[in-house]
């Protein structure tokens, strides 16, 4: 309920987006249940209702975000054959990094308990980098069996390196000058150094 009493539809993506704001402002040492609160312009208490904790809040933005990033990226493996291979991959990369990825994940570091309810929600099946690495592997898998990608190519590593490093990404941002689209589409060149995007098939062993 709002503080005159009239009911706020979809609570929880409320509070998620006014968190991912202070987050944004203010960064982790900001995010508070009356920072969050004042910002989705809601009661103070509107949040326990809704949640355990703050543990608990942050824990389930984080979870309903790797979600929305697991479920944007599921289709990519039917995109095999289609478009360039390496912007296919780029593209992915950049959903999981996303524009608050990193002020998220410094959240729920920052916080006591947090990673470890993630964690188990991640063994116990929720959706989460494992089901992005899956859709990436699956998808290269694809592009090998059309020919697009080498016979060699180790798609579950080159899933691994590309997830792993967008993961690292995520937890200790970049400060160079590159931006994040740039490092991707540099990483994404020298895991996949064959051409990406044409369809003459790779020979076996070649670049």
């Amino acid at each position: 309920m709002s503080p005159r009493g009239v009911a706020i539809p979809d609570v929880r993506e409320r509070l998620f987006a006014a968190a991912e704001r202070v987050l944004s402002r203010e960064g982790p040492a900001g995010l508070t249940n009356r920072s969050v609160t004042e910002e989705a312009d809601c009661a103070k208490g509107l949040l326990y209702n809704h949640f355990a904790d703050l543990d608990d809040f942050v824990a389930q933005l984080v979870l309903d975000r790797f979600a929305k990033v697991a479920a944007e990226v599921a289709p990519l493996p039917d995109r095999a054959g289609r478009g360039d291979v390496r912007e296919n991959l780029a593209g992915a990369a950049l959903v999981l990094l996303g524009a608050n990825g990193p002020v998220i994940a410094a959240a729920a570091v920052s916080r006591n308990g947090v990673a470890e309810r993630v964690e188990r929600a991640w063994r116990d099946g929720a959706p989460g980098p494992g089901a992005v690495e899956g859709a990436v592997t699956a998808y290269l898998e694809g592009e090998r069996r059309l020919g697009r990608l080498s016979p060699a190519a180790d798609c579950p590593m080159l899933a691994l390196a590309l997830v792993g490093t967008v993961h690292h990404l995520l937890m200790h941002p970049h400060t160079g000058p590159a931006g994040p689209p740039e490092l991707i589409r540099r990483l994404v060149a020298a895991l996949v150094p064959a051409p990406g995007g044409g369809s003459t098939p790779v020979p076996p062993g070649g670049e």
